[in-house]
């Protein structure tokens, strides 16, 4: 389902042909939703599988977030985005996905918690440094809770306001902050807090490399 991190390719298509496409499916055309899918599957993908970290298991969440939200359809409401309603039908099956495997291992379910510039960064992200660097902030990235890690990516990586994270999530702006205030000073205690401060240099989270 999922090809390779094709950057803000999601945010190309303008309103109108996402809300004219919408129409149409709405309509029972399939062609036009199958155009929804192919424009939002590669960034859906990447985030759903830095929650979920395993191939088969973020295929299998894409493929269930694409089909409860053509079910839908006619429940979407034209004030949100339809990339913000999607990740939020995502966001959901990743809960329940992770919550279904800590209860069968006993683990934990903290998806409960708090229910010239340019130029520089370009040639820094593209050095074997900026790749060591990526690394290792995205293992720190990973060790967040669910909540904390899908402010992360959402946040930074796909550059959506605080608010419409909130929307994604299911809480508060200010819960929100609170997630990425906490995220930032765990990954303080992880890494040099030098490469916290500067981890936007690197460009780490629009990283193609999804392993």
């Amino acid at each position: 389902m999922h090809g390779r991190d094709t950057g803000d390719a999601d945010r190309c298509m303008s309103r109108s042909d996402e809300t004219r496409l919408i129409s149409r499916a709405k309509r029972g055309h399939a062609d036009a939703f199958r155009d929804l899918v192919e424009a939002y599957k590669d960034r859906l993908f990447a985030f759903v599988w830095r929650i979920i970290r395993n191939h088969h298991e973020a295929e299998d969440v894409c493929q269930s977030a694409f089909v409860k939200a053509f079910e839908s359809l006619d429940s979407y409401s034209a004030r949100y985005a339809f990339s913000t309603w999607l990740y939020t039908i995502a966001y959901r099956i990743c809960l329940n996905t992770i919550r279904k495997k800590r209860a069968l291992s006993g683990e934990t379910d903290f998806s409960r918690i708090g229910s010239g510039e340019t130029e520089t960064s370009e040639t820094l992200a593209n050095t074997e440094e900026a790749r060591r660097l990526r690394g290792l902030i995205w293992s720190a990235v990973d060790r967040l809770s669910p909540p904390q890690k899908s402010a992360v990516l959402l946040f930074y990586r796909e550059g959506r306001s605080c608010q419409e994270i909130g929307s994604i999530l299911g809480m508060p702006a200010v819960t929100v902050k609170s997630h990425l205030h906490r995220a930032r000073e765990k990954l303080r205690k992880q890494l040099s807090s030098e490469l916290v401060d500067d981890w936007m240099a690197v460009e780490f989270l629009n990283d193609s490399h999804y392993g």
